[in-house]
C-alpha cells in the first residue's frame, strides 16, 4: 500500500505587541530628573509641553497631540525639544491605538540623534514591535536586529523575528532566529512556543526536506504530544519502510497514541497482525475502527470480511490458551511464553500477558526480543503501571537488530507517558 506524504497547514503569523512604554510614564517629576542630567526643554515650547504633559496625565491623548503639534511649529527648537515632542506624540498615538502614526513619531524622535546610548536599545525594540505590528516586515527586521545586538530583545521578540523572516520566505534566517528564540525560552525556564517548530516544519515541507520535517515533528510531539503531530510523524517515518515487522511496530505506535485517523491504516495494521499470527490484536484494531465510524462505506464490506476472519482465528487461539499455557510453563525456552503473552494481549488479558512475557524474557531464546519488550510495555500501560512500562521500553535498546527508527519512536512514546 502506498503512503502519501502529509501536507501541513501553514502556521499563523501573529505579532504580539508588548510595547515598551517606559517613556509613557513621563511626568513633571521625570522632567526634573532630565534637567539633573543637563537636558531641559527650552523656554520656546515650555508652555505647550507643560500643557501636553497635563493632558497626558489626564489621559486626554488628543488634547496632548494638539499641544505637541503647536510646540512643533515653534522656532528655534533644540535637539532635545524635537526628541521630546516626537516621543510624546508617539506615546499619545500608541494610547490612541494609531500605531502607524506612533511609528512615524518614534522614527522622527530617533532621527533627531537626541537619544543617549543607554536609551537606544528600548527605542529600537519599541520601533521593532511597532513595525512588526504594522506589517512592515523589512523595517521590523532591521530594528529587531538592532534591538537584539543591543541586548534588548526577549524570547518573544526573537520569535517574532523568526516569523518575519518566514513571512519573507527566508527559511534559513527564520530557522536561525527560531533557534535563538528556543534557546531564550529554555534559558528562561519556559517551554518554547509551538509556532517556532511549526515554522521549521513548514519550511522543511516547502523545501521537500523529509529529515528536517521529521526532526521538527519530533520536537512538536515532545512539546505538545498532540495526536496530529504523532500522525504526521509516523506517516513520514513509515514512508520508506519496507520491512513488515518494522512497519507493524510503527503502526502500533500510531495506534497507541490515538493518532490513527484513516480507515486504511486500521485495515493495513490488521492485515499485518494477521500475517504475523496475531488475530486477537487484529480483531481489536478492526473493532475499534468500526466502532469509531472511521470506516468508509466502500471499505465496510472488505473490513467486515477481514474482521470475521480474524475473529474466527482469535476464538481458536483463546480456546487453545490452557494447553498453550501448560506447554509454555514446561518449556525451558521463552518462545512459547512469548506466544502465550501475545495471545493474552490480543484477548485483552493484560495482567497474564505481562506475566507471560516477563517469564519469556527471563528464560530467553526469544526470536523477536523487541516484540517482547514492546508487548510488555504496552501491557503495563494498559494496567496503568507507567513506571514499569517505561522500563520495558527503555530495555528495547538492548534488543539485537532493532530498527533505529522503531526504537526512536517507542522511546518518544515512553517519554510522553504520564508520570
Amino acid at each position: 500500500m502506498s503512503h502519501s506524504i502529509p501536507k501541513f497547514r501553514r502556521p499563523p503569523v501573529v505579532f504580539c505587541l508588548s510595547l515598551l512604554l517606559g517613556c509613557a510614564a513621563l511626568t513633571p517629576a521625570a522632567f526634573s530628573a532630565e534637567k539633573a542630567k543637563g537636558q531641559e526643554i527650552s523656554r520656546v515650547i515650555a508652555k505647550e509641553i507643560t500643557a501636553a504633559q497635563k493632558a497626558m496625565q489626564a489621559q486626554q491623548w488628543s488634547e496632548a497631540l494638539k499641544n505637541l503639534e503647536a510646540a512643533e511649529t515653534k522656532s528655534p527648537l533644540t535637539t532635545y525639544d524635537k526628541k521630546t515632542i516626537y516621543e510624546f506624540k508617539g506615546i499619545s498615538y500608541v494610547r490612541l491605538n494609531n500605531l502607524k502614526e506612533a511609528e512615524k513619531a518614534y522614527e522622527a524622535a530617533l532621527a533627531t540623534g537626541g537619544y543617549a546610548a543607554d536609551e537606544l536599545p528600548k527605542t529600537y525594540r519599541l520601533l521593532f514591535q511597532l513595525a512588526a505590528t504594522n506589517q512592515q516586515s523589512t523595517k521590523a527586521i532591521e530594528y529587531g536586529k538592532q534591538a537584539a545586538e543591543a541586548g534588548a530583545a526577549n524570547d518573544n521578540d526573537l520569535l517574532i523575528m523568526s516569523q518575519l523572516y518566514y513571512q519573507q520566505k527566508d527559511c534559513k534566517n527564520s530557522g536561525v532566529w527560531g533557534d535563538k528564540a528556543i534557546a531564550a525560552f529554555k534559558r528562561a525556564g519556559e517551554p518554547p512556543k509551538e509556532v517556532l517548530y511549526q515554522l521549521k516544519l513548514q519550511c522543511a515541507s516547502d523545501n521537500n526536506e523529509t529529515a528536517a520535517m521529521i526532526a521538527a515533528l519530533y520536537d512538536l510531539v515532545r512539546l505538545s504530544n498532540k495526536p496530529t503531530y504523532w500522525n504526521n510523524l509516523i506517516r513520514l517515518e513509515r514512508q520508506d519502510e519496507r520491512d513488515d515487522h518494522n512497519l507493524l511496530m510503527i503502526y502500533r505506535v500510531m495506534y497507541d497514541t490515538s493518532s490513527m485517523q484513516a480507515d486504511t491504516d486500521y485495515i493495513e495494521m490488521a492485515q499485518l497482525l494477521g500475517d504475523a499470527g496475531l488475530p486477537g490484536e487484529a480483531q481489536a484494531v478492526l473493532e475499534k475502527a468500526m466502532g469509531s465510524g472511521l470506516v468508509k462505506d466502500d471499505h465496510k464490506e472488505r473490513t467486515t470480511r477481514l474482521l470475521n476472519a480474524m475473529k474466527t482465528r482469535a476464538d481458536a487461539d483463546k480456546k487453545g490458551l490452557p494447553q498453550l499455557d501448560a506447554e509454555a510453563k514446561k518449556s525451558a525456552a521463552g518462545q512459547l511464553e512469548m506466544k502465550l503473552g501475545e495471545v493474552y494481549y490480543g484477548a485483552g488479558d493484560y495482567k497474564n500477558a505481562a506475566d507471560a512475557i516477563g517469564r519469556a524474557l527471563q528464560k530467553g531464546q526469544i526470536k523477536q526480543q523487541d516484540e517482547a519488550y514492546v508487548y510488555l510495555g504496552r501491557s503495563q500501560v494498559q494496567l496503568k503501571n507507567n513506571a514499569d512500562a517505561k522500563k520495558a521500553f527503555v530495555s528495547l535498546k538492548s534488543s539485537p537488530n532493532i530498527s533505529p527508527r522503531v526504537l526512536k519512536l517507542w522511546e518518544l512514546y515512553a517519554d510522553k507517558l504520564p508520570g
